[in-house]
């Protein structure tokens, strides 16, 4: 399998295509990039992923790094400057979202030792390797993504509708949804 049999869905946008083969459905266990993941998923909510994508780096200095920790501590007249940046979707519910979940995410790590070891306990420590062959295929919304979205949502998280969850999901490589004619299927399938 070559390179040129990817998904679909990166087109011929070369930030897509990197994120696609460097970084989609790669297993992640790392506490500040799961921030990260959740804050871009809940920005991409009504929006596609190139939109988010294309601010990524924008957003890395508009919020601090993803550093959860400075994240919490964002004030309103942080909010506000947030607002008036152009480099970000500026949709306040989504700035608020991120600092209220960036104070819960480190609530989750305070209990669980690490927000990691929290969020693979929904597919049980190892990634959901799916077989689809037609990106029609690929669903939504999982059992595994509308359980974490419901606990996120006990907890105070924002933003975490079971879709953004199962985004949040693949991204992260909780589950596996190259398709199987994809060169990154094999790939990753051999990750954890």
């Amino acid at each position: 399998m070559n390179k040129s049999e990817r998904c679909p869905w990166p087109g011929d946008q070369p930030l897509m295509i990197e994120y696609h083969d460097t970084e989609w459905g790669t297993p992640l266990h790392d506490d500040r990039r799961h921030f990260e993941f959740l804050v871009l998923d809940a920005a991409q909510a009504g929006l596609s992923w190139r939109t988010v994508l294309l601010k990524r780096e924008n957003y890395r200095k508009a919020f601090d790094g993803f550093d959860p920790v400075k994240v919490a501590r964002f004030t309103g007249k942080r909010i506000e400057r947030l607002l008036q940046d152009p480099g970000i979707i500026r949709n306040r519910l989504k700035i608020e979202s991120a600092v209220n979940n960036a104070q819960r995410f480190l609530d989750l790590q305070q209990e669980f030792e690490s927000f990691d070891r929290f969020i693979w306990r929904f597919v049980d420590g190892r990634p959901i390797v799916n077989q689809f062959s037609k990106v029609t295929e690929v669903p939504a919304r999982s059992a595994e993504s509308d359980a974490m979205s419901k606990e996120l949502k006990v907890r105070g998280f924002t933003f975490v509708g079971s879709t953004i969850c199962y985004a949040y999901m693949q991204a992260a490589g909780m589950v596996n949804d190259h398709l199987v004619t994809c060169f990154r299927h094999r790939e990753v399938q051999r990750l954890r």
